[in-house]
């Protein structure tokens, strides 16, 4: 058993981090993870090709997967992403499972809080600038063939093919097709072909994906997975949103939805290859919150998401199976812009 100090042994991430190191972390929770720098297949998700790696960045190790936008951790988000509990839940996990006998009474000016959280991550604000290239018959493949998304949706959501990028003045060529996703507050990077970099990102947690393109009111708001999914939606005809990661979505912004539209419907990922299933964690913890309805997509189709659907069984079939399932929820004809 490791032993506890007798002083300032309180519950802090300071505390847990001067008896603990985040690598003894990092291993304890995560099985995958064999030596710093080499890259392991996610647990968090379904991850065929290793595309996850833990490494040093800056003072902190960071846990960052290069296949899956917005899954970079440090050691206590990392435990918070995998057991969908909240931070102070995180630290108490830690110090139960590493016999870390600490109390959560501590003096003021120390108490453990999510500014912890903040303080781990690295926050700088990257610069990212594009240089755009004209639609051709790549993109209609990739969006049009197997999305059924038109160029006139890819522009009404500002996206734009590229050539080139730059990340605070490096420059990175596009090896086959990338996409810039503008927002007033930055852009996201979008290669669809690559591993290692297929997201680069300076927008902020806060930024709704859709929200700009919203009506002032409707029947029904779909809150899913991406950008991606938010498109595939709008083709289909319903009202779609999405935040810049499944478990970001403050009150705030769920009772303003709920005074403009007239119900909630949230069709976040099935990831029903992984034992924990993080996209319907997270979509049953919003529900049960906020008192809203989740659509879960049949793992018989083999497609954790209604872009996959779409792909593995066309868009009118994936349009069809959406429509009966908030048909039989709601009624009718209901949902449709």
């Amino acid at each position: 058993m490791i032993q506890s100090r007798n002083s300032e042994s309180y519950l802090h991430s300071d505390v847990i981090l001067s008896e603990i190191s985040e690598e003894d972390i990092f291993r304890y929770y995560c099985p995958n993870f064999k030596a710093l720098g080499v890259k392991f297949c996610s647990d968090l998700r379904k991850d065929s090709r290793p595309s996850v790696s833990i490494a040093l960045i800056g003072n902190n190790l960071l846990y960052k997967d290069f296949g899956y936008d917005g899954h970079t951790f440090n050691c206590f988000g990392y435990v918070m992403q995998k057991f969908n509990i909240s931070f102070i839940e995180a630290l108490k996990l830690i110090a139960s499972d590493f016999s870390l006998e600490l109390t959560t009474s501590a003096p003021t000016v120390k108490t453990a809080s999510l500014i912890d959280v903040e303080s781990y991550y690295p926050r700088k604000h990257s610069k990212i600038q594009i240089k755009s290239r004209d639609w051709d018959k790549r993109d209609y493949y990739y969006w049009g063939v197997k999305y059924q998304i038109s160029k006139k949706t890819l522009i009404k959501y500002n996206i734009h093919p590229i050539t080139y990028f730059w990340v605070n003045n490096t420059r990175f060529k596009v090896k086959s097709i990338g996409y810039a996703f503008k927002f007033d507050k930055g852009y996201k990077i979008y290669q669809p072909n690559e591993i290692d970099t297929k997201w680069f990102s300076n927008v902020g947690g806060d930024v709704i994906q859709g929200y700009a393109q919203l009506p002032s009111s409707g029947d029904i708001l779909i809150i899913t997975s991406s950008l991606k999914d938010v498109l595939v939606l709008d083709t289909m005809g319903f009202l779609a949103v999405a935040p810049q990661s499944e478990r970001v979505m403050s009150e705030k912004v769920i009772s303003e939805f709920k005074d403009r539209f007239r119900n909630i419907v949230v069709l976040y990922d099935n990831d029903f290859d992984s034992e924990i299933n993080p996209g319907q964690t997270a979509a049953l913890k919003m529900c049960q919150k906020y008192n809203l309805d989740n659509i879960v997509l049949d793992e018989k189709y083999k497609s954790k998401d209604i872009s996959d659907l779409v792909d593995n069984h066309g868009f009118e079939f994936a349009k069809e199976k959406l429509t009966t399932i908030i048909e039989n929820i709601y009624g009718p004809e209901q949902g449709k812009n």
